[in-house]
This record gives structure tokens, C-alpha cells and sequence, in this order.
């Protein structure tokens, strides 16, 4: 700041001044921000309008179910995850597929396309058709956005142009190269498979042949013929024998359980009845029937005959007859079981016998089987891929013939021309002029403020600002002032304020006995002090307020009474004069009975405020000068405020300056306020 020196960082900004700056200002910002919004408006009105149109791709698995080559599984399918998306993204953005759509569509003859730079202003920029190839391509990637919609397979290719027909035309043309591409990429695919199957096919059919004899030649060679259900004869005789065996057994086992249960009855003399095999027998079933008449007879002339009649002797002498022929009869039946269960005894021994050599046959050739299927699994496992080979071959020939390779992708919405441009935009445009100009302009009028050093003042307890040596008391005026003779006590503002700088006075303090009107004087004195580049503060002690009320907007700033009462720090109560650099601390809102009982803290702020500034001016207003000890410390000069020199009241004050000790009081003759307030404006 002019005129003053400071420590390094005992200074605090006073945001007060800074939003004065910016009132004091508003007409330059307001032109300036006005220039720059109409400016704006302008270019939007004149710039060429960009029209923006979207292509968007599904990738997804196009191949049906009915055509799906076999074997094409869930794992054969096509990636389709977001590494793969993303790889088809950068396939779009591709420069072939740009190079391809730049010349169907001829762009680079477009002046939209054509670089600007020195060649061409010279005429020499279309000699080279690699070069305006590569500036289409260069142009093309400016307009052109490609990217995946997220979470999902959508790709949007977005481009934008100054003709809304191309850009509609662009996209589209680029995603029908893409699939072109993609399909151009399937059809080698599948040529470059059947150009590898057809050798390995040939090669294969070889080897097929091949394993198939040396299963025929060691078959023969080892006599291990086959049979029924693809066996050798040999395992397939070992079965039939094993179950010719097990028959023959269960045959035998049950003539002998039958034979058995012939010879228990027979031996045991119970009746045969219940004896099957037996009951089975022909001649036994005639006996038992011849048995059964005679019993009738019996039975029919044991009414009539006494029971020693010849004829029931007789008749029962041919039926013990009968009984002994039926025994007989078992018996014979018990030997034809017995000769059978030794028959099946005799064909279960032969059939045991040949099962063990034929177990040894068999367990002979078991080493020969072993290699026999070793040949065979080779040969299937040949003829299998062999086959597989085959199937994969004809469905690849068959789709290479019939042109049927389905891209795994679609265009499931065409770019069309769009109606509306999206630039310029007059709203966006004109709004963001018109914020960003204010917003400069403000801040900048901030910056000016803080570098210029007005917008600056001391911390509160920070050291103390000394003046410079060129505010001490103009030597002109320091001579005239001795060729005068003593000092005059009736002095106007200036003069007593260019008396307080020379005299070196870090606090003035001012009694007004003609009332609060006559503080003029001490508010004119801080501003010529001020205006001289001394940093001052004000300090309004009147019981109304009035000299302070001429310096700020209002009366409601909190002040000295605050501070007394502990409602404000420092730093709350000092505010900016309108009309000058000077600082004001104002009586402020406390009330004063709270305040005047912290009377005895007003030394120690005064000592504060005259360490952090050059002067304090203290306005007492009409006090009485006992009431001055408070006030008046080192360094202290007592002034009385004046309005009309010959009022009594201005006598009586000095009088009573002189008698408490304060020596002979300046006086300082001040105009109105109101009329200082206007000289400031118009100034």
C-alpha cells in the first residue's frame, strides 16, 4: 500500500472494502458483461450449424438352431463378453472401415473434409492423394463417436456434420461396412477350414485303412474269430458251455429230490397218495381205478352178504392184490429216478471236464485279446475323428456353396437425417458469455482491489503500521508555520490534520461541546488522514452514534459496545468507510449498560488499535474532560470540534481542557456534514 510498510503477514483483507469495490464498479462490469453476451450471440447466430445422427449395433449370436453346425456348442460359441464388445468397437473405429465409407461416399471431394492448413492456402494441398486420404481419415475420427452402451451389447456409432443427410449417412454406411466385414472375415474363416480338413481327411482315410487291416490280420493270425454280439467264439462257447452246465445241474438236483421222496414212502409204508411221481404213473393211475371198483363192490354186497361170504373173500383178496402191484409199481418208478439222476451225474461230469479246457483255452488266448482291443480302439478312435472330419468338411462346403455365414451382429436402428441441430445452442451459449464474463470481470475487480493494497488492513495484535517519511509535515508548511509564530487554535480540517502528522500523534482524541453535529470535524480529519495514506481507524464513543452513521450505510453495525460486552471480536466491529480508506468501529447494538460495565477493557482496546494502526481518532462527542482519562494515553493529542468558533460552549470546553491538564486544545472549524457528505460524492 502507498505511504505505509508492514509486516509480512499482519494483515487481514477486508472483504467489506472488496464488495464496496465491485458497487463502485458495477457500471464497467455490467458494459463489459453486456459486450461479451452480445458477442456471443453473434457468433452463435453466424456459427454453422452441426447436425448429429446415431447407428446402433447389437451384437449377438445371429446362427439358428436348425443351421448350427454339429458339435457348435455353448463353449464353441462366439465371445460375446464386455472384452469382446469392446473389441468390436474398436473394429468400428477401424481405419479401413473409415477408408472404405470415405470412398463410397466420396468425403474427401467435401470442403467439410479438407484441411485448411499452409499447403492449401498455397493451391498445393490436393497434389497428394495420400495426404487428403489421411485428412479425411483424421476429419472423419473428429466427428465420429464410437462407444458401448453400458451394461449391455449395444454399440452406438454417433457422427456429426454440417449436412444432416450425411450426418445419417456416415453411420449407416459404416455399420454395413462392419458387417460386410464381418462376414468377409467368416467367409475366410470357413475357406481357410475346408483348405485344412480336405488334406487331413485324405490323410486320415489312410490311417484308417491302416488300423483297420492290423485288426483283421491279427484276428486271423491269433484265431480269435468273432462271433455273435462282436465276442470271440471262444468266450462265447465258455458262456454256453457255463449255462449248459448250470441246466444239467438243476436237473439232477431234481431227480434226486424226487427219487428221494419215492423211497421215504416206500420205506416208511404210508400210503403213495401224496407222492406225485407215483400218482403220475399209467399203470399205477389203472391199478388205483381197478382199486376203486373193488372197493364199490365190497362196499354194495356188504349189505347183503355176511362178511365170510366167498365172494367178499374173494373181492377182497384181488384188492390186497391190487396193493401189492401198486408198491411194485412205485418201486419201479423209484429206480427210473434213480437211473435218471445217475444219467444227469454222468453228463454233469463230461460237461465239468470240457468247461476246465475250455477255461484253459481261453485263459490262453486272453493276452492275444488284450492286444486284439488295443488294434481296435485305435482303429475306432481313427475312424471316429475320421468321421467327425467328414461331417465338419461337408457342413463348411455346404455354407462356403450357399453363401450362408450369419454375422453375430445386427443394426437394430438406422440413422436417420435429424431435424435440429445440436450446435450452436443460443441458450447455453449466451448464458455461459454472460456468467463467465461477470464472473472475470468480478473477480479481476477483486484482484485489482487486493493488489492495489485498499482492500488490506493490520490483525488484530499485529505490529504496528509506521509512517513513511514523506507523510511527516511538508517542509513548505513547516517554515511557514515558524515564520507565523505560535500555532492558532482555530484551524480548518486540513491544516490540523497535516499538524497531527507532523507532531507524529498515534491516537487524537475529540470533544464536541456544541453536540454530536460538531463531530464533523473529527470525521473529516480521519478522512484527510486516510486520503494522506495513513491507515486510521475511527472510534464513534458519542451516546447517539451520529458521527459514525455519516460514514456507514447504517446504524446497525456492530461496534465499540459489542466488543465491551463480548458479543464481537475485533475483526466483527470494524467496517469501511464510504467515502475513504479509513476504518470505523461505530457505537454498535449492545446495550450500553452491559457495555459500561466493562469501561475499564477501553485502555487496553485503544492500546490494541494504536499498535495496529497509525492513528485512532476517538470522537467523545460533548463530554466532559474528567471523562477523558479513559481515552487520552502516549502519544495523545486532545482536539475540540467546531462549528461556530464564538459559541460559549467551545470557550467552556477549552477552559476545562486547560484546567484538567491538557494544556491549550486545537480547534478544528469543520462545515456541516451534510455538506462534507455531498463534497465527497461529487468528488
Amino acid at each position: 500500500m502507498s505511504g505505509m510498510h508492514m509486516g509480512g503477514n499482519d494483515v487481514d483483507i477486508d472483504l467489506r472494502r472488496l464488495a464496496l469495490s465491485v458497487r463502485e464498479k458495477w457500471k464497467t462490469i455490467l458494459s463489459v458483461v453486456l459486450i461479451a453476451t452480445i458477442a456471443a450471440f453473434f457468433f452463435a447466430y453466424f456459427a454453422t450449424p452441426l447436425y448429429r445422427a446415431e447407428t446402433r449395433i447389437l451384437i449377438e449370436t445371429r446362427e439358428s438352431a436348425y443351421t448350427r453346425m454339429s458339435g457348435a456348442g455353448e463353449v464353441e460359441r462366439p465371445v460375446l463378453d464386455d472384452e469382446g464388445v469392446a473389441s468390436q468397437v474398436e473394429v468400428i473405429a477401424s481405419s479401413d472401415i473409415l477408408r472404405r465409407v470415405a470412398g463410397e461416399l466420396q468425403l474427401s471431394d467435401r470442403s467439410e473434409f479438407q484441411s485448411g492448413g499452409l499447403l492449401a492456402s498455397f493451391g498445393m494441398g490436393s497434389s497428394d492423394e495420400l495426404l487428403r486420404a489421411q485428412t479425411t481419415i483424421d476429419i472423419m475420427r473428429e466427428k465420429l463417436s464410437v462407444y458401448r452402451v453400458e451394461n449391455s451389447r449395444v454399440i452406438v456409432i454417433r457422427f456429426s456434420s454440417e449436412d444432416r443427410d450425411l450426418a445419417a449417412a456416415v453411420p449407416n454406411a459404416i455399420a454395413d461396412a462392419y458387417l460386410d466385414e464381418q462376414r468377409a472375415a467368416k467367409l475366410l474363416s470357413n475357406e481357410d477350414a475346408t483348405g485344412w480338413l480336405a488334406p487331413e481327411i485324405a490323410d486320415l482315410r489312410e490311417r484308417v485303412r491302416e488300423a483297420e487291416a492290423k485288426v483283421a490280420a491279427f484276428r486271423a493270425r491269433s484265431g480269435l474269430l468273432v462271433g455273435q454280439n462282436n465276442s470271440t467264439l471262444a468266450s462265447q462257447q465258455l458262456s454256453e458251455l457255463s449255462s449248459e452246465l448250470s441246466r444239467v445241474r438243476a436237473s439232477r438236483s431234481a431227480a434226486e429230490a424226487r427219487a428221494e421222496g419215492v423211497r421215504q414212502a416206500l420205506e416208511s409204508g404210508r400210503s403213495l397218495d401224496s407222492v406225485p411221481e407215483v400218482l403220475s404213473s399209467p399203470v399205477v393211475q389203472r391199478l388205483r381205478e381197478s382199486e376203486a371198483q373193488l372197493n364199490a363192490q365190497i362196499a354194495e354186497l356188504s349189505t347183503t352178504l355176511l362178511e365170510n361170504h366167498p365172494r367178499l373173500r374173494s373181492l377182497r383178496s384181488q384188492l390186497a392184490d391190487l396193493s401189492t402191484r401198486i408198491r411194485a409199481e412205485a418201486r419201479t418208478v423209484l429206480e427210473s429216478l434213480e437211473n435218471e439222476s445217475r444219467a444227469a451225474q454222468r453228463s454233469e461230469a463230461r460237461l465239468q471236464e470240457d468247461l476246465e479246457a475250455l477255461k484253459t483255452t481261453s485263459a490262453a488266448a486272453g493276452t492275444q485279446e488284450v492286444e486284439l482291443r488295443a488294434l481296435e480302439r485305435e482303429a475306432t478312435a481313427q475312424r471316429e475323428l475320421l468321421e467327425s472330419y467328414l461331417t465338419r468338411f461337408r457342413e463348411a462346403s455346404a455354407r462356403g456353396d450357399r453363401n450362408y455365414l450369419p454375422v453375430d451382429a445386427r443394426i437394430f436402428a438406422r440413422a436417420t437425417p435429424p431435424v435440429d441441430s445440436y450446435y450452436p445452442k443460443y441458450g447455453p451459449i449466451v448464458g455461459a458469455a454472460f456468467a463467465g464474463s461477470l464472473l472475470l470481470m468480478i473477480v479481476g475487480t477483486l484482484l485489482g482491489e487486493l493488489f492495489s493494497g485498499r482492500a488490506m488492513r493490520p490483525a488484530a495484535g499485529g505490529p504496528r503500521i509506521q509512517p513513511v517519511p514523506h507523510l511527516v509535515m511538508p517542509a513548505a508548511v513547516a517554515a511557514e508555520a515558524a515564520e507565523e509564530g505560535p500555532l492558532s487554535l482555530d484551524v480548518p480540517v486540513e491544516v490540523a490534520a497535516e499538524r497531527l502528522i507532523a507532531a507524529g500523534a498515534s491516537r487524537a482524541v475529540f470533544l464536541s461541546p456544541e453536540g454530536e453535529e460538531a463531530s464533523t470535524a473529527s470525521v473529516m480529519v480521519a478522512r484527510e488522514l486516510a486520503d494522506a495514506g495513513l491507515r486510521v481507524l475511527y472510534l464513534d464513543l458519542t451516546f447517539t452514534g451520529t458521527p459514525s452513521s455519516h460514514m456507514l450505510e447504517s446504524r446497525t453495525y456492530t461496534g465499540i459496545t459489542n466488543l465491551l460486552a463480548a458479543e464481537a471480536q475485533f475483526t466483527d466491529t470494524i467496517h469501511g468507510d464510504l467515502y475513504s480508506d479509513a476504518h470505523v468501529i461505530p457505537v454498535g447494538t449492545a446495550e450500553a449498560r452491559r457495555a459500561m460495565r466493562a469501561a475499564d477493557r477501553l485502555p487496553i482496546i485503544l492500546t490494541s488499535l494504536t499498535t495496529a494502526y497509525d492513528i485512532v481518532i476517538v470522537e467523545c462527542g460533548p463530554a466532559e474532560s474528567d471523562s477523558l482519562r479513559r481515552v487520552v494515553g502516549e502519544a495523545s493529542e486532545v482536539l475540540i470540534g467546531v462549528l461556530d468558533a464564538s459559541d460559549e460552549r467551545v470557550a467552556k470546553a477549552s477552559e476545562s481542557l486547560f484546567g484538567a491538564g491538557y494544556g491549550e486544545a486545537l480547534r478544528v472549524v469543520a462545515t456541516s456534514p451534510l455538506a462534507q457528505d455531498e463534497k465527497r460524492t461529487v468528488a
